[in-house]
This record gives structure tokens, sequence and C-alpha cells, in this order.
């Protein structure tokens, strides 16, 4: 499939969502090679979870086709699929030298420019491409806007929105310790 075919096929899965009330008009495809991976949809209002955008649905979902073992994920699996070790990427000024290759050399096909949270799901799982019919100010137009989460990621954290604020590090110290002292840690 071409982009076109892709990006109409997000679109579909978004117009659905609005048409059955499951959410926003947002419906994503992820695909490899012009190959449809997974596909997702906005479905906040049908499970009241604010995290059910079409972006982090789809990305579940890929995860689950091309790494079936991930739910009993044991010393056997837990370098298989998308949990394989790929090189820093040249240049880069990653402080590992490899890390789990989780979706690179994927793309996303979306019907509407990520928000932040679907964009920093869409860094983390290492999608290559991402392509969007609707831009952000378009989205903001249509009652769904941003724009303040970007403001307040710029602000330091005693002047966000939300109270944030660091307590008794020398308890989290046991967590990041235990991970420092795990030989076969999988950077990911």
């Amino acid at each position: 499939m071409g982009h076109k075919e892709l990006i109409e096929e997000a679109v579909r899965l978004a117009t659905e969502s609005v048409e059955n009330g499951w959410g926003g008009p947002f419906g994503a495809v992820l695909a490899r090679d012009g190959e449809i991976i997974a596909r997702g949809q906005n479905r906040v209002l049908l499970t009241g979870d604010p995290t059910a955008h079409a972006e982090v649905e789809t990305i579940r979902k890929a995860v689950l086709v091309l790494n079936p073992e991930a739910p009993s994920i044991s010393e056997d699996h837990h370098n298989a699929s998308t949990l394989q070790f790929v090189p820093r990427p040249e240049g880069s000024d990653d402080v590992v030298p490899e890390r789990a290759r989780m979706l690179m050399g994927c793309a996303i096909y979306i019907s509407g420019a990520p928000c932040p949270m679907c964009m920093s799901a869409i860094y983390w799982s290492r999608i290559s491409e991402v392509y969007y019919a609707k831009a952000l100010k378009d989205t903001r137009e249509i009652g769904f806007d941003d724009a303040f989460q970007y403001d307040d990621f710029q602000k330091p954290l005693d002047q966000r929105r939300i109270s944030i604020q660091q307590i008794y590090p020398e308890i989290g110290d046991r967590a990041y310790q235990a991970w420092m002292n795990k030989s076969d840690r999988h950077p990911y």
C-alpha cells in the first residue's frame, strides 16, 4: 500500500470512532514496507481511559503482533522480536551502545498530528516515520488543544500547571541500584 491508501485507512478508522461514539476523530495505522501491522482508533469515550488515543492503541497492538511472546517473556525470549538489540545510531548522544529495536523501520499514519503523549510514545517505540493528515492548528479548531502542554513543558518544574516535585531520592536509589547491578539489563 502507498501513503495515500494508508492515510485513507487511518481516516476511515477515525471516522468510525466518531460515528460509534468511541472517541475523537483520530485513527492510526502502523505499517512496514507498505504492509499494515496494526490499526488503532481513539477509544477514550468508550473506555474512559485518557491514554486510549489512536497512536497508543496502534503501538500496543503492533507490539502484540510483532512480539507474540511478550505476555510470557522468559530468559529464552527476552531478546526476541521487537526486543532485539540494535546499535546506537551514528552521531547519537545516547549513553548506551545498543538498545531494543522496538518498532524501528515502521511508519505510522495518523488522521491528525500527534499530541505530546502520542509523540512521546512514538519516540519511545522508535517508529521511524510519522505521517498525518490534519495539522495541530486544525485539531485545535475542532476543540482538541494541546498547545498548553507544549508551553508547560518549557517551564521550570515549580511553575507548571500541575504540582511536580522530587521527594525522597534516597528511597528511589534502591530501584535504580537494582537496575545498575543487573548484569543482563536490557536497555530499551
